[in-house]
């Protein structure tokens, strides 16, 4: 049996990470898993050796290292296509399960509405870096651009957040027009993460069920 392939995805401060390790936790115990399949919890940038440094590199790049637009894209398309080939294909073709902390939509959201990148040409570098892979579901933790800002506020930023509030709105306008598009499932998550952890549960259950007993 293949494995599921799941993402986060959403602006700073939408609580990708306080939901990742919900998750985490919740999902090998919620009988949607068959038994013996692990759970992978990776991210993008940086699921890998080579991502780690590509990460490092992409939003903490040192002195006047700053990358282009153009050269930032491709930095991203190849953290991926390490990611997919090294760790996501290989998981899911043995029947385990990947929770990634973003995934090409945050590309298409940050590249292509925020620097404003042609959008043609993210799409043909996804393709070519996921060699056709899509997640099995997606979820869009929809925040506004103010309550992002407020939950950051006492926050460093990295080279990315520091954009601005322009920045950060084309970016999350770019999230609600692919949310649309690709039929990610939309959470909002202005609310406490309780209610937004049970969202989640419900939605996996919804789309996944609970396995057969002679499946777990």
């Amino acid at each position: 049996m293949k494995g599921r392939f799941l993402v986060l995805e959403g602006i700073d401060g939408c609580g990708k990470t306080t939901q990742l390790d919900h998750l985490a936790n919740w999902l090998p115990s919620s009988g949607l898993m068959p038994d013996g399949a692990t759970l992978h919890l990776t991210r993008e940038p940086g699921g890998t050796a080579l991502g780690a440094a590509l990460r490092q590199l992409l939003l903490h790049p040192p002195g006047d290292a700053d990358p282009q637009p153009l050269a930032e894209l491709l930095l991203y398309a190849a953290d991926r296509a390490q990611h997919v080939a090294q760790l996501i294909r290989p998981a899911l073709d043995q029947g385990d399960w990947v929770l990634s902390d973003r995934f090409s939509g945050s590309t298409l959201a940050y590249q292509g509405y925020g620097r404003q990148l042609e959008i043609d040409l993210i799409e043909q570098l996804e393709e070519i870096a996921t060699a056709g892979l899509v997640p099995d579901l997606t979820f869009w933790l929809e925040l506004s651009v103010e309550e992002s800002l407020a939950r950051r506020d006492a926050k460093s930023d990295d080279r990315i957040e520091a954009e601005g509030a322009d920045f950060l709105t084309r970016v999350a306008k770019g999230f609600a027009v692919l949310a649309k598009q690709r039929a990610w499932v939309t959470l909002k998550a202005g609310q406490q993460a309780e209610l937004v952890s049970a969202g989640l549960e419900n939605k996996l259950r919804h789309y996944f069920g609970s396995l057969p007993e002679g499946l777990r």
